[in-house]
């Protein structure tokens, strides 16, 4: 079966930066097909952590990274494994890696990711507070307008800023150190001492030495988010086709022309590939080599209303230092989440790296009764890498009608907002309110 229609945008992938860049590209005016190879309450946004984070300016790429990870391999509970296989693409990722791991690196890095987080935080205003002009990205002859119905989307958002905790001098000087580069690139940081973290937290008892809040990010929940975008976007005509395996692109003439899937063929004007951690093998399609590996994460909910030490909950998120792990009051609920293991996209829970999530956190909250929780009611999730720790915006040059919006990390659910604001200003050819070189696709291309 083929579908035919004007201004025709594919978007392959329906995470959170495909579904914001369908959002942004519907209100431009524009037809927006989403092809998504699994179920779409099963992709990396839904389980993640559910923070929004401009005080991440640091790129995973970062001096005395590698030789931490190297240190952590050696443990089985570890936050950080990198599973060891003969694979070319991962033995150039890591070497990019390496080359990238310089403070140069950092010092170029820290403003890009600042701008884009910044970015995001003010478009999730926009779509989280009533009475707030939502703009879209106006093409020549469409009016940007907000939403129809005046209504703002639902998805629980929260500006209580993050508390970074840490339990030892070491973690402690190295905060501050974040710290102190945090605020001097403009992102407000606070150091504070164990009872002023206490003192944040009437509700739950905190057993830290110090930590740092950083009071301009905010947390969601991001099951509530992704189901309010989809409702959003089918209901103003967007299809979604979830478990659609996009099998290959026809292109003509230095154009994609058609995206051929496991239940029909779709014509295009513009394609965007936003496939998360499968995006390198979709680059390759259209002979792109974009460095890419998957970060598997884990996490699993504890219920407040059972769970001893959950019933009033905690106020403000936090990142465990020491344990790499996040704590995240969700209504109720609390949600821990971490690890970064490297191995591909097998999806397979590793419970060894579960139960390193589970001993950590009653060092921080001693009195909150986390149980190892069953197997199936872990969720895991690939966030998808890129060697340098920035994502991958904008057009290549394989293809002129393509888009590639991907390798965010950590930080998908986090920059989705800016990117896909980003990926509709370059489809209505507007110029983009930030610099997108350091984002560039092809930069790891010769």
């Amino acid at each position: 079966m083929t579908h035919r229609a004007a201004n025709r945008i594919g978007i392959i992938g329906g995470g959170i930066i495909g579904l914001c860049s369908a959002y942004y590209l519907q209100k431009a005016g524009y037809q927006v097909t989403v092809f998504e190879q699994n179920a779409l309450a099963e992709g990396c946004s839904m389980g993640n952590a559910g923070m929004i984070v401009p005080s991440h300016i640091i790129p995973l790429a970062q001096p005395g990274m590698i030789a931490k990870g190297l240190r952590w391999m050696l443990s089985p509970t570890s936050p950080f494994y990198v599973k060891p296989r003969l694979n070319a693409d991962l033995m150039r990722w890591g070497w990019l890696f390496y080359r990238h791991s310089t403070p140069q690196h950092v010092e170029r890095a820290i403003p890009a990711l600042r701008d884009l987080s910044l970015l995001s935080k003010k478009l999730y205003q926009e779509l989280a507070q009533p009475g707030v002009a939502r703009p879209g990205v106006a093409r020549p002859g469409v009016a940007a307008n907000g939403d129809a119905d005046g209504q703002p989307l639902d998805f629980g958002w929260h500006e209580r800023g993050l508390l970074m905790l840490y339990k030892t001098p070491a973690a402690e000087h190295d905060m501050a150190e974040e710290a102190d580069v945090a605020n001097r690139a403009g992102v407000e940081a606070r150091i504070l001492t164990g009872q002023q973290v206490q003192d944040l937290e009437p509700d739950a008892r905190v057993t830290v030495r110090g930590g740092i809040l950083y009071p301009g990010d905010a947390h969601l929940d991001p099951g509530r988010l992704v189901h309010a975008l989809i409702t959003y976007l089918r209901r103003r005509g967007v299809e979604i086709h979830d478990q659609t395996t996009v099998t290959g692109l026809v292109r003509e003439r230095g154009r994609v022309t058609m995206v051929q899937t496991n239940t029909g063929d779709f014509p295009v004007d513009e394609l965007v590939v936003a496939g998360g951690a499968w995006s390198s093998s979709l680059a390759r399609k259209l002979a792109l080599r974009l460095p890419l590996q998957g970060g598997k994460g884990y996490s699993f909910m504890l219920a407040g209303e059972s769970t001893p030490g959950v019933t009033d909950n905690i106020r403000v998120p936090a990142i465990m230092l020491e344990a790499r792990a996040t704590a995240t009051p969700i209504g109720n609920d609390l949600r821990f989440a971490g690890t970064l293991e490297v191995a591909g996209t097998d999806l397979s829970v590793n419970m060894n790296r579960v139960r390193g999530i589970v001993q950590s956190i009653n060092q921080y909250y001693p009195d909150i009764r986390v149980d190892m929780p069953r197997v199936e009611a872990v969720w895991s999730g690939l966030r998808p890498c890129s060697p340098d720790g920035l994502p991958y915006i904008g057009r290549v040059p394989q293809a002129e009608n393509v888009i590639v919006a991907t390798g965010h990390g950590m930080m998908g659910l986090s920059l989705g907002p800016a990117t896909g604001k980003l990926v509709a200003d370059a489809i209505a050819g507007n110029i983009p309110v930030l610099d997108m070189d350091s984002f560039s696709p092809g930069r790891f291309s010769a």
